[in-house]
């Protein structure tokens, strides 16, 4: 790896971008790709967790936690001090770092042997991946010009979808692989005598899936930080900009806290997050739940098919802003408001289709139609501020996003799902039944339910299937904020030529 940050200018890198297009079309894919990594392990989790709850016997409420605020809390309190300091130093190295810390941690969750060991490698895996997004954010916008960042963040950004598609692809597969056959397999590779010590009869197949898709992070780390170059920050702005100097510490706060756009983009962002993790947490549940199809269908046939679609809408919501800005100049930000409005509808009928083929196809409607978000949280994020305060920017908006979205989402999804289930019992005469009710037989052990075993598994899935629905009204919050963002997009642009004047501005 090559640190070009010091000692260099602008060299008409405001119309060309930094390196040769081949190089820097590379450093993209291979930062989409971490990206990628990223989002596999931490979406991994919700793809493996109706095992999980089995083996730890969780609730809905109980699991919303741990897919939820502890992760968001640490990935929060992490984000904003490594993003201040990828905005003052080697931005490739860091990230690096951090992929070694995620992997490594999404590893150990394969061997957690009680709730509170698992709960705290989710911990590890929120820190290391604090580290990934306002520092490769801040990379793209150096090696791109202005007239191409909506289309390089937008390739960026599917990193989210493709992330989950792999996940759901190689989550599901290997969670359905027995340990006894994977042991047999290490044997037929001649390496049964290095895992001499382990019982395979006792390993779970949901553990087997966080090992494997863990360990190559280490490997995708030392590559990074042997082929990608260090820019100099804002090779790619204007010269006017300035960009070759370093902000002090906290000059990104002011830069940005007057500007009603970054909060109104904020605050959306974190509502469709709320929206998103909540249902992305228990999207294999409900499958499973609703329809009665196994661990491994839900992901490979359903999960993995909808996280593709979602890449696509990624796509299309960089690519329609970039196309159409010189004609609608603030579509980045209010075009994520008209797809969420879509995707309302589109989802709610999908999660009470009595049909799984019908719901399907609406899921991904509304997958296609909410993720042309995330492209312009990224743009419209970088476009309002200095080169120097990009990391800082994008670390306090995912500060945001993660607290109320990752942090609050799930949990909210899993309690409102045991209350709905409380009160479909209650409506079913069954009251008595609901302390000694234990849900997880309707997916191990239906028969040890007795005769009114189908009316409170009936219970069970309707109240996942209520508390996502009323989860998805929110998305009709988020809609207005950036449709409010969008209006004061153009005043809050970033100017090289009007000099900031800090707070108020």
């Amino acid at each position: 790896m090559t640190d070009t940050t010091a000692g260099q200018t602008n060299t008409g890198g405001h119309i060309t971008g930094f390196g040769s297009k081949g190089y820097r079309t590379y450093v993209l894919i291979a930062l989409m790709l971490v990206y990628t990594l990223n989002f596999i392990d931490r979406t991994l989790i919700s793809v493996v967790a109706q095992p999980i709850i089995n083996t730890f016997q969780l609730n809905d409420t109980q699991w919303g936690l741990l897919s939820g605020p502890p992760f968001a809390l640490f990935y929060a309190a992490m984000g904003i001090p490594i993003a201040m300091w990828a905005d003052r130093a080697n931005r490739v190295m860091i990230i690096a770092l951090c992929i070694i810390i995620w992997s490594v941690m999404t590893a150990l969750c394969g061997m957690a042997t009680a709730f509170i060991w698992l709960l705290v490698f989710r911990v590890g895996v929120a820190i290391g991946e604090a580290g990934c997004t306002p520092p490769a954010n801040s990379l793209i916008t150096d090696y791109y010009p202005p007239k191409s960042r909506a289309g390089a963040l937008g390739i960026y950004s599917m990193g989210v979808t493709l992330g989950a598609v792999l996940a759901q692809l190689f989550g599901g597969s290997i969670a359905g692989i027995k340990g006894e056959d994977f042991g047999g397999w290490i044997g037929s590779l001649g390496l049964g005598g290095l895992f001499s010590g382990i019982d395979w009869s006792t390993v779970e197949g949901w553990r087997i899936a966080f090992v494997v898709v863990g360990a190559p992070g280490v490997i995708i780390a030392l590559v990074l930080m042997f082929t990608i170059k260090e820019p100099p920050r804002g090779y790619s702005d204007p010269p006017s900009a300035n960009s070759g100097k370093k902000a002090p510490f906290f000059d990104a706060f002011r830069e940005f806290s007057g500007k009603p756009t970054f909060w109104w983009l904020s605050l959306g962002a974190a509502l469709v997050a709320f929206v998103g993790y909540g249902l992305i947490s228990f999207q294999a549940p409900f499958l499973q739940r609703v329809h009665g199809i196994g661990v491994r269908d839900a992901a490979v046939l359903y999960g993995a098919p909808l996280a593709a679609v979602s890449a696509v809408g990624t796509f299309l919501g960089g690519y329609i802003s970039e196309k159409l800005e010189g004609r609608f100049p603030t579509i980045a930000a209010w075009l994520p408001g008209a797809g969420l409005m879509i995707a309302v509808p589109a989802y709610i009928a999908a999660f009470f289709s009595p049909s799984l083929e019908v719901a399907f196809g609406l899921w991904i409607i509304a997958g296609i139609t909410h993720y042309l978000y995330l492209s312009g949280q990224y743009m419209v994020g970088t476009a309002i501020v200095s080169p120097q305060s990009r990391a800082t920017t994008i670390a306090v908006m995912l500060l945001i996003i993660s607290l109320i979205g990752n942090g609050i989402g799930p949990l909210f999804v899993g309690a409102m799902s045991d209350f709905f289930m409380g009160q479909e019992i209650s409506k079913a005469g069954l009251s008595a039944l609901a302390d000694t009710f234990n849900p997880r037989l309707c997916g191990t052990d239906p028969a040890a339910l007795g005769a009114d075993g189908p009316e409170l598994c009936r219970a069970y899935a309707n109240g996942l299937r209520y508390s996502m629905a009323a989860t998805v009204l929110f998305f009709v919050v988020a809609a207005g904020c950036y449709f409010m963002a969008s209006r004061s997009f153009a005043r809050d642009r970033y100017n090289p030529d009007v000099p900031s004047s800090g707070m108020g501005t």
